[in-house]
């Protein structure tokens, strides 16, 4: 690698989930353990450009990071459905070559990001779902598994109760879910080729029913990356697919000129709401301008920027 390509700027941003989160409530131990497992997927994902990696794998082992924490909707903190289990959601794509590799509905994948490598490396196919996910899982010995009750964590056992018991005392499903499903995780990351890649990864939605499916995995809705810029996305999933959320932003710099900034904030804070929805995203273009935009009273997120500088926030005010 040349001396001139190591000189060239990297950069990395990520995020642990939009939705309602209260300073307050929170608490100060809770938002320390929050900030340092942010700082670790950091480390994580930047490690790997300062040695000269490629953003996919950046953007793979920051996502790890995060989904190994129990303080995000992912992985090891992942939601119960509503038969009291966890199934798992994730994609990664590769702006460079538009290479992409998702899955969904998982039970038994610890890390769902990396199997979802493993998809856009390994297979013909971009998206495998439930038991063919698993089985395309049992040919690759890597993949560490663990038994379903790994992902259980008694703070998302109480969240699903509380959900539960507000359903019998209504008598119906409550439709308004707008902040309630913070947690998904994601990455988006600049190499020192001036590459792209973004990955996202989700436990769903708590209570969610008939092996429902929000954006996390689907190409063009939660995740995106191309020649000019990476997003990933965190929100109310129905409203992030039905308006191809991450695509839509990525299509506003490429087809308009927009800058990333002006066309996230276009869809984030203008489109999805208009809409009824809510939530938010992470971006970043080939310049390493970082992009954090959400429309709700906060989003876990930290970032990496081209001259080194770093942060972690949560709230908006932050």
């Amino acid at each position: 690698m040349s001396t001139q390509s190591l000189r060239r700027p990297v950069a990395l941003v990520i995020h642990g989930g939009a939705g309602v989160i209260e300073p307050d409530a929170l608490g100060d131990a809770l938002e320390r353990a929050v900030r340092d497992d942010l700082d670790r997927a950091l480390d994580a994902g930047y490690g790997v450009l300062a040695l000269g990696g490629s953003a996919l794998d950046a953007v793979e082992a920051a996502t790890c990071a995060l989904e190994d924490s129990p303080h995000f909707n992912a992985g090891r903190g992942s939601v119960f459905t509503a038969d009291g289990r966890h199934e798992l959601d994730a994609s990664i794509m590769d702006g460079q070559h538009r290479r992409a590799g998702a899955v969904a509905c998982l039970l038994t994948v610890r890390n769902p990001v990396r199997l979802a490598r493993r998809v856009l490396e390994d297979s013909a196919h971009v998206f495998l779902v439930g038991e063919g996910a698993e089985q395309f899982a049992d040919t690759h010995p890597e993949i560490e598994r663990v038994p379903n009750d790994w992902f259980s964590t008694e703070p998302r056992r109480r969240q699903l109760q509380d959900v539960q018991r507000r359903e019998q005392q209504s008598w119906r499903t409550d439709p308004d879910l707008r902040g309630r499903y913070f947690g998904t995780v994601g990455a988006v990351a600049l190499d020192n080729r001036g590459h792209l890649a973004a990955a996202t990864s989700t436990g769903g939605m708590t209570n969610k029913r008939w092996g429902r499916v929000g954006d996390s995995p689907v190409i063009g809705a939660g995740t995106w990356a191309d020649a000019r810029c990476a997003v990933s996305c965190s929100g109310w999933g129905e409203y992030y697919i039905r308006n191809a959320v991450a695509h839509d932003i990525a299509a506003r710099v490429a087809y308009r000129g927009d800058r990333l900034r002006d066309a996230a904030e276009d869809v984030i804070l203008g489109e999805v709401p208009a809409h009824g929805g809510d939530g938010g995203a992470i971006a970043l273009d080939r310049q390493g301008n970082v992009v954090l935009t959400f429309n709700t009273r906060g989003m876990y997120r930290g970032w990496v920027r081209p001259d080194g500088s770093r942060g972690t926030a949560i709230c908006q005010d932050d």
